[in-house]
């Protein structure tokens, strides 16, 4: 029987390796090269149409003709106000202040962001540029001013292209410290005589006080030598009221030219 037995498994053994033909070997394992760094360089041309309402006031006496011109103000507002109705824009600061004070001495520029947006700064440079060329404007007295995401965006622009502006007033806001920490010799010469003068209220719970205080104590490790920061001890969020009613903010603008 066990003879039987084992003559018929190696029978069985014989047929099934003739039937599989040969014996197929596993394949050595391949060596797999890493996968390498090569240099690539993308390039494309990227536009946008910019596309802002703005209100405009002109000052006292103003006149577009003659040799005289005018120092500029750019008022950037906050969150609350943008959106597609531009009366919004005039609910808070400079746009507010004209509506009741004639003598206001400055050609004022107050765009509205639209929805769902911040401020941007190559849309603010071009409305600038497009104001600039249709007005008499002393383009050695450009100032900046803005609150909430307007004070955002007021550290931006100012930070960011100083040479366009003489003197800027942030309130409620902060930025980004690389671009002034990392910025070019030309623009670190002109944000040294850039005059900044920043406001925020001690109990603000929007933006915090630690925001400006980040901002101005950059600027002077950069050398920028004139910059202070007024903080009202109990004020919350709303700290434009008071900054903007200082009776020497506007001569303090005023007294700030392009480079001196």
């Amino acid at each position: 029987m066990r003879t039987t037995f084992t003559a018929f498994a190696a029978a069985f053994l014989v047929a099934t390796l003739a039937g599989c033909g040969t014996i197929q070997q596993p394949e050595p394992a391949t060596s797999v090269t890493p996968a390498m760094q090569t240099p690539q360089r993308f390039q494309a041309t990227i536009t946008h149409t910019a596309k802002l309402d703005y209100l405009l006031f002109l000052p006292e006496g103003y006149k577009k003709s003659g040799t005289n011109t005018w120092p500029l103000m750019l008022f950037l507002h906050g969150a609350g106000e943008r959106g597609t109705n531009i009366d919004k824009v005039a609910v808070h600061g400079p746009p507010r202040i004209v509506k009741k004070e004639k003598g206001f001495p400055f050609i004022l520029v107050s765009p509205q962001c639209p929805d769902d947006r911040i401020w941007r700064d190559d849309e603010l440079l071009a409305l600038l540029d497009e104001v600039i060329a249709k007005h008499n404007v002393d383009t050695n007295r450009v100032y900046l001013t803005g609150l909430s995401m307007g004070g955002y965006g007021s550290w931006s622009l100012g930070t960011r292209h100083p040479e366009r502006f003489a003197a800027s007033a942030p309130i409620c806001g902060g930025g980004d410290q690389i671009p002034v920490l990392l910025t070019s010799k030309e623009k670190r010469a002109a944000m040294k005589s850039l005059g900044v003068w920043a406001f925020h209220g001690a109990k603000d719970p929007v933006v915090a006080l630690e925001e400006s205080q980040r901002m101005t104590n950059t600027l002077m490790r950069a050398g920028c030598k004139d910059v202070k920061l007024t903080v009202y001890p109990e004020a919350s969020h709303d700290s434009w009221t008071r900054a903007y009613e200082e009776p020497e903010l506007w001569p303090w603008f005023l007294a700030h030219r392009r480079g001196k």
